[in-house]
């Protein structure tokens, strides 16, 4: 008997076996009714019975060995993705997950070898036919499996994001009312403004979690242009950066008219994440500069410091999410999460700007920022 002819005949029986070894994962399966434990098996078996009939070329075979190979099996597909996502949400590792198809795939193999009474050349190729479908099926599951454990993660920093602002706003509200209240020595107060501070860097990487999560769960950065001047953000966002640093100067040099329509709270984003990385990453030896030009249509940002130059193989990745340089990893600790620059990137990107980086020993690193100053 064929093999596809067997797991049509047999296939109660193999599931039941499918549910035997389901029931051994534990914990996730003490909770599991029978209906769960066979979730979608005989879906998937007679899927891959059917595609074991499909026509197939020596050409399609090698490329389908691959994963380059045609979707012929539509139905195989959906069910072993939707059984990826249903073991993940009842609690099964992808170890677990994926050990139900090494398990399937051998019960199989082993029922219908026992089956045969004369081998048969053809025999052998629908073992191939059906390792292929089951290597269909495992990568599915695999791929929507990993899916809803990204997904599970964003969710999770989305709600860790959202929940963190209400006690950083009462800290920040409590030390308002401290400095108006009380008649602070000149000691209470350094406790005071080292209580802000820490209070503003948490507020930031909040901010930057809550949109890096929000680009990860595919919901584009929103932009509300208004008349604004570039000019007096900037102005605003070096003394945001500097409070309670007294040794914190960054120059501003600005020509030509910087009025123009952007989003005031995403340019505060974009200023304060470039001046707070040039600080951080800038020589103590030399000042940060903040260079703002502006023609007709446009406004242009250079942001400069000196420092120990990025390396050039990390300018590729610069801006990825969650990617930061092996000198800020080894040397002072970080005040972000790695997430500054992609946030740069992201609001340059909604104002339908352009974003550059150059970066040496001899002239120090540079961002330069190319924002229009209406809507294309």
């Amino acid at each position: 008997m064929r093999l596809s002819e067997f797991i049509v005949q047999q296939v109660d029986r193999i599931v039941d076996d499918w549910e035997k070894f389901a029931k051994t994962i534990k914990p996730a399966a003490d909770s599991m009714n029978r209906i769960e434990l066979r979730d979608h098996a005989k879906t998937i078996l007679l899927a891959a019975a059917r595609d074991m009939t499909t026509s197939q070329t020596a050409g399609e075979q090698a490329a389908k060995a691959k994963g380059e190979g045609p979707e012929k099996s539509p139905t195989l597909d959906q069910a072993a993705a939707s059984h990826g996502e249903l073991r993940h949400n009842v609690g099964f590792d992808l170890v677990q997950m994926t050990s139900e198809f090494r398990h399937l795939r051998a019960s199989v193999i082993r029922l219908w070898v026992a089956s045969l009474e004369s081998p048969d050349l053809t025999y052998f190729q629908d073992m191939i036919r059906f390792n292929e479908a089951i290597d269909e099926a495992l990568a599915e599951s695999t791929a929507a499996y990993a899916e809803q454990v990204t997904r599970s993660r964003d969710i999770f920093l989305a709600i860790l994001g959202h929940d963190l602002r209400a006690p950083l706003q009462a800290v920040s509200m409590s030390t308002e009312l401290l400095v108006r209240k009380l008649d602070l020595d000149e000691s209470a107060q350094a406790y005071v403004a080292r209580i802000k501070g820490g209070t503003r860097h948490m507020g930031a990487m909040v901010r930057d979690l809550l949109e890096f999560v929000r680009s990860r769960l595919g919901a584009s950065l929103p932009v509300e242009r208004k008349p604004m001047d570039m000019a007096s953000a900037c102005r605003e966002a070096i003394a945001e950066a500097c409070a309670g640093q007294p040794h914190c100067d960054p120059s501003l040099v600005v020509t030509g008219d910087t009025h123009g329509e952007w989003d005031r709270g995403r340019i505060d984003q974009l200023l304060q994440n470039l001046i707070g990385n040039a600080l951080q990453h800038g020589s103590n030896n030399h000042k940060v500069s903040l260079t703002l030009t502006a023609d007709e249509h446009d406004v242009t940002l250079l942001m400069h410091n000196f420092g120990e130059p990025i390396a050039e193989d990390a300018i590729a990745t610069i801006f990825d999410p969650m990617v930061r340089s092996a000198s800020e990893v080894v040397g002072q600790p970080s005040t972000s999460l790695g997430l500054g620059l992609f946030i740069v990137r992201e609001v340059v990107n909604a104002h339908q700007g352009s974003i550059k980086v150059s970066s040496n020993s001899t002239d120090g690193t540079t961002f330069t920022v190319v924002l229009p100053k209406v809507a294309k």
